[in-house]
């Protein structure tokens, strides 16, 4: 030991190691400090100081060989080649550094890392407590709560969070100031209703969640014949603890009670709570059960403006969702009037004006008059989440992606815990194939909503369309509800485990809810033969849908159409005549081609295509999917990994157009093992 000490002393090699480190001190402290100055990638720091860890290396190495000669010097050469060592292992960390993040996805952690601002006028209504004995009564407190939150929507100063938000929490949680904290309000109030026969008993109280103080109270005792009014009193009592000052016009509307009809009250209590169970799943069975109820109110009460005005935007909904076996031209014109007649009666209700702002998108796809009619609740009422979502619901619509995700991404910040909004949101982003913030925002959905099935749906969707990760998509989508079938059997043919998606398609019942105009289920399953390659059944199949479809051509319209007429095309070229499928699809894409929807078109494109690579005819079929998946808009249906996996593209995947367009998308090319990985 005492030996290898004395050589470490002749060698100088302490004094070199000092030296050293103190110079690389010095260096490294002023590239940290023009680093910053100048915005440099981390990596390129980061690179620095392994390099110069090397060059600690390098130094004592050289440390030893000119000591082992007894001259402590270095010459130019050996400068020259630790310069080029350092220089080279730098560019080398630096090239193979972790990339900095995309701007958008920086955006959004900026965005999620900066501090949560709670206006001091904000306020969550917590679900209100059925007291009552019988059980069937949850939807008169549940119709109060919402009631009292349609009257804290007309004041504009507040920023007030969905009932959506707020049900997951329960009537009365046990920390209200997390509560508080994860809705971003100021206050929550909560309550309870008891309903025995002819009187109701409310109570309610304000609390400030950040001192858990309360700042109200009151108990109503009310009769069925006198409760009408207390939802505006209760408003009222809250825009004055909250120091929200209102107009005399707003005033007045709080006081004036919605109806003073005990029976089109009633009706209207249990139509909102039909209609909030298809918020959670899009249930157009409660759907319909919701427009029925709505109707009787309003016969019961003809001036019951806001009764008119959930009518029609009921009614609007089920038409945009296929009709559910109603007539759909009947349901978007019953949704124009109903919209007309809430807004004859109460013109300034931001519910009448957002009715017709999803008459004219839903109903007449007139987005003009939609962005129009969202944005004049916009300017009255900017924290008014609905009309924010509805705008960007439009603008996706136009095309315009960029300012739809900012309009929901506004929305769900005014509403965090909304667990739709965080959803579309997600489809939204998905739409223009920004696949990984698609799925954070639907694990974040799933997060409020556990059970959804159409986050599920999504969910898989993104997975698969972004990575082609066939398990992985699977594995979301398990469960029993009929409405999961269908992405699940998606998913199954992918894997061409087609007799299982057979069963699977077979034990979903055949109503208008599963299977809308355009989808019948013998269409459904036609096809699965016909790509099993069993094209016998297929031809039985495909001529019971092609009777169906020609039907379904009577109860559609506009570009609702166009997705008719392309099952019609796929029944003709199934049964054996190909010229009178490709007339149908051509029908098809003249009616696509007339529409400026920039969110349906490309979507639609897509079965046109399929229709003409079952026809064989790559010519066509090519152009089309090419345009489909360059498209935004598109990357909610469909994703180039598909082209590897879908066996849709089997008849056409041995030509040179198609390997082109693989080629084109190589990148994208899944990287886990397929089950059948045709034509390369």
């Amino acid at each position: 030991m005492p030996d290898l000490w004395q050589r470490l002393r002749q060698r100088k090699l302490v004094q070199w190691a000092l030296a050293y480190l103190a110079a690389a001190w010095v260096l490294l402290q002023v590239l940290d400090l023009v680093g910053n100055r100048f915005e440099w990638p981390a990596g390129l720091l980061r690179g620095a100081f392994i390099a110069a860890g090397i060059g600690f290396i390098v130094t004592l190495l050289l440390a030893w060989y000119h000591g082992e000669r007894g001259a402590q010097k270095v010459t130019g050469v050996e400068l020259l080649l630790l310069a080029l060592v350092l220089a080279i292992g730098g560019v080398a960390l630096w090239r193979y550094a972790p990339a900095p993040a995309a701007p958008h996805a920086t955006a959004m952690a900026n965005r999620a890392a900066a501090p949560v601002v709670i206006p001091p006028k904000s306020i969550a209504v917590l679900p209100f407590e059925n007291l009552s004995s019988d059980t069937d009564n949850a939807y008169f407190a549940s119709g109060m709560q919402d009631l009292i939150l349609t009257k804290l929507a007309d004041i504009a100063e507040l920023k007030v969070t969905s009932r959506t938000s707020t049900m997951q929490y329960g009537s009365r949680p046990p920390n209200l100031r997390r509560v508080a904290a994860e809705l971003g309000v100021a206050v929550i109030l909560e309550g309870s209703v008891q309903k025995q026969g002819n009187q109701v008993l409310i109570n309610v109280q304000l609390i400030d969640a950040r001192s858990d103080t309360h700042l109200w109270a009151q108990t109503y005792q009310r009769t069925l014949d006198n409760i009408f009014g207390v939802e505006g009193e209760v408003a009222d009592k809250i825009a004055d603890a909250l120091h929200a000052s209102l107009s005399p016009d707003q005033s007045e509307r709080l006081a004036r009670a919605p109806t003073t009809n005990r029976t089109a009250y009633d009706l209207f209590l249990r139509a909102e709570y039909q209609a909030s169970r298809f918020d959670i799943d899009e249930d157009t069975g409660a759907l319909k059960s919701a427009i029925t109820l709505y109707r009787q109110a309003v016969e019961s009460d003809p001036r019951f403006a806001l009764a008119f005005a959930r009518l029609s935007m009921a009614e609007s909904s089920l038409a945009f969702f296929g009709g559910g076996g109603e007539d759909v031209a009947g349901l978007k014109q019953h949704a124009l009037d109903d919209a007309g007649s809430a807004m004859t009666l109460q013109p300034e209700l931001p519910a009448a004006r957002l009715a017709l702002g999803y008459s004219a998108y839903w109903g007449r796809r007139d987005y003009d008059a939609a962005l129009q009619a969202f944005g004049a609740v916009l300017s009255s009422h900017p924290n008014y989440a609905d009309a924010l979502a509805a705008q960007g619901y439009v603008q996706r619509r136009r095309g315009d992606f960029d300012a739809a995700i900012d309009s929901l991404t506004r929305a769900v910040a005014l509403d965090p815990r909304d667990f739709t909004l965080i959803y579309r949101l997600g489809n939204t982003h998905m739409m223009v194939r920004r696949y990984r913030d698609a799925i954070a925002l639907f694990e974040r959905a799933r997060t409020l909503e556990p059970n959804s099935v159409a986050v599920k749906s999504s969910m898989a969707r993104a997975i698969i369309n972004g990575s082609g990760e066939i398990e992985r998509a699977l594995a979301v989508v398990q469960g029993d509800a009929d409405e999961l079938k269908p992405a699940r059997g998606e998913l199954l043919v992918y894997l061409r485990r087609f007799d299982a998606a057979i069963a699977l398609y077979q034990s979903i019942p055949d109503t208008p809810e599963n299977f809308p105009p355009g989808s019948s289920k013998a269409g459904v399953l036609a096809m699965l033969h016909w790509l099993a390659g069993d094209k016998a059944q297929a031809r039985i199949l495909f001529a019971q849908a092609l009777l169906q479809d020609r039907a379904a051509l009577a109860s559609t319209e506009g570009i609702d159409q166009a997705l008719v007429w392309n099952a019609i095309g796929l029944d003709e070229i199934g049964t054996g005549d190909t010229a009178a499928g490709l007339a149908a699809i051509a029908k098809a894409e003249a009616i696509l081609d007339q529409s400026h929807d920039s969110l349906v078109v490309p979507n639609q494109k897509k079965y046109d295509a399929i229709a003409y690579a079952m026809a064989g005819r790559a010519d066509l079929a090519v152009p089309l999917l090419t345009r489909v998946l360059a498209a935004p808009g598109a990357g909610e249906t469909y994703g180039p990994p598909l082209l590897w996996i879908d066996p849709s593209w089997d008849p056409i995947r041995a030509t040179p157009q198609f390997k082109a367009l693989q080629a084109r998308y190589a990148a994208s090319r899944p990287v886990i093992a397929m089950p059948a990985d045709h034509g390369d």
